[in-house]
């Protein structure tokens, strides 16, 4: 029998945990929401125990269909600058975990902003500004949540993003850890160290006895310890952050070669190689991975904070529809938006905008507009923020991207992927399988536990489903993009 992993995919909305073997076949799998939390306008938290009983309800589920031990390895793949607080030794949590989404210290890095120490920020960490990352979320909650001061002045405080809680939940708080890709996020870590950067954490007062270890990508973390329908001591063998896994389960393991994961946000990351891209254009550079020999690779990314939420939105803000699978039959059943605009900038615009003041906007609706007309212009909003993103990339690298890797939710969506295609003016390539973000989490654990030697191994392993080819003319496409940068500059002007 072909060795079982275990991968727990830890989302925005919701944890999806499945069993493969080293052939990727689905052994077993379960997904499981959980609730989330708007404490004032902006604000967005999850509760820790909330997060991990979905994760122990996949794990039962799962566990209840295959003999658990047959599992030999586990990864753990997450939503990547929520910051988690917890006591060290019950791993007990303190407080909710502040969200990447939430917008509470938007003013704290206008104030970091206008003290010029951006160029600093990004020089060191390959990132900007803005309340989407960890930073100012934990500098926010030392100075303001009592249970958190109080953990870290006795000592007991222990901080991480959700795969450092997951891991001390899994092991009972006997590793304290994280790994690269995740410790790019938190505007902490010296991409050139590839560690904790002092001078930063003085600059966000945090000490560094509070924060995990930093580890390679692949390798082992720890092990399982009272965690109920797992058997003692399987190790936990590959640790990523979900947009670097999905790069990796799409099997981008090349420079240039380029994906775009829709969930809750869209986000497109290229692989750069050994090589540290810093961006001009307001994009991101980022760990992708670090091997087990040490090696990091770079990526580029863009990052939109609304995708799938648009969808969500349209559900349960609009009550245009009862199911988000409803969207493209009812956006497909006219033959354009009519002029109807929406940039979805709910939450403030991501990248290469940057602007968490910007606020979500319809325009162009007339007597004629219809809730199909809106929710066509839903999925070309989320296509549109694409196009801007991947239109910096090229900026960047100074050359044309050929071909996108698609994965998430919402590439199922004929209807997006063709407007994607079309806006794009890109070819797109779908995989078989599309939660290539838990695909990615099993590669991870595999390459830690030597089940695959080399990425030569798992490109064999990676099979396409299906391309979208653009059709419409340059012309038109230059002309919906002036469209599109008009609605996004009264976005900008809210």
């Amino acid at each position: 029998m072909n060795p079982l992993l275990l991968a727990i995919d830890q989302g925005t909305t919701g944890t999806k945990v499945l069993i493969m073997d080293s052939t990727l076949n689905v052994i077993a799998e379960k997904s499981t929401p959980f609730p989330q939390h708007f404490p004032s306008p902006g604000e967005v938290e999850h509760d820790l125990a909330e997060i991990w009983e979905s994760v122990q309800a996949g794990i039962d589920a799962v566990t209840a269909r295959v003999d658990p031990s047959k599992i030999v390895a586990i990864g753990i793949t997450n939503q990547r600058e929520t910051l988690c607080f917890w006591d060290r030794e019950s791993v007990r949590p303190l407080r909710r975990a502040l969200v990447w989404q939430d917008r509470r210290t938007a003013a704290r890095c206008a104030e970091l902003k206008a003290l010029g120490l951006e160029n600093k920020v990004q020089e060191k960490t390959g990132l900007l500004l803005d309340p989407y990352f960890s930073a100012t979320k934990l500098e926010w909650a030392l100075k303001n949540d009592p249970a958190v001061a109080a953990a870290a002045k006795s000592g007991t405080l222990a901080v991480g993003t959700i795969d450092s809680f997951l891991l001390a939940k899994l092991t009972s708080g006997v590793s304290h850890a994280t790994e690269s890709s995740n410790a790019s996020r938190t505007l902490l870590y010296s991409l050139d160290k590839g560690d904790w950067d002092p001078e930063l954490l003085q600059l966000f007062g945090v000490d560094a006895r509070i924060l995990p270890e930093v580890r390679n990508t692949f390798g082992e973390f720890g092990k399982t310890k009272g965690v109920k329908n797992l058997p003692e001591g399987i190790p936990i063998t590959g640790m990523i952050g979900d947009q670097q896994s999905a790069l990796l389960g799409q099997a981008c393991f090349n420079p240039g070669n380029a994906k775009c994961t829709y969930g809750t946000g869209a986000f497109l990351l290229m692989n750069t190689g050994t090589e540290r891209r810093r961006s001009t254009s307001r994009l991101l550079t980022t760990v992708a991975w670090r091997d087990r020999a040490g090696k990091t690779c770079f990526a580029l990314e863009g990052s939109a904070f609304m995708a799938g939420a648009t969808i969500q939105w349209l559900r349960d803000g609009l009550g245009i529809i009862q199911n988000a699978s409803e969207v493209e039959s009812l956006a497909a059943s006219v033959g354009s938006s009519e002029g109807v605009m929406l940039v979805p900038a709910f939450t403030g615009l991501g990248a290469p905008h940057w602007d968490p003041s910007a606020r979500a906007v319809i325009s162009g609706l007339t007597r004629g507009s219809t809730r199909a007309h809106i929710a066509r212009a839903a999925l070309e909003g989320i296509a549109f923020q694409n196009v801007d993103i991947l239109n910096a990339m090229e900026k960047d690298l100074g050359g044309e991207i050929r071909d996108l890797s698609v994965d998430g939710g919402a590439c199922r969506n004929n209807l997006l992927m063709q407007i994607q295609a079309d806006l794009l003016g890109r070819r797109l390539l779908r995989p078989e399988l599309t939660e290539t973000t838990a695909i990615g989490a099993v590669f991870a654990a595999g390459l830690g536990a030597g089940i695959w030697n080399g990425f030569e191994e798992l490109e064999k392993v990676w099979r396409l489903d299906r391309e979208f080819s653009p059709v419409i003319t340059l012309e038109e496409r230059s002309r919906r993009l002036l469209e599109w940068n008009k609605a996004v500059a009264r976005a900008r002007m809210s």
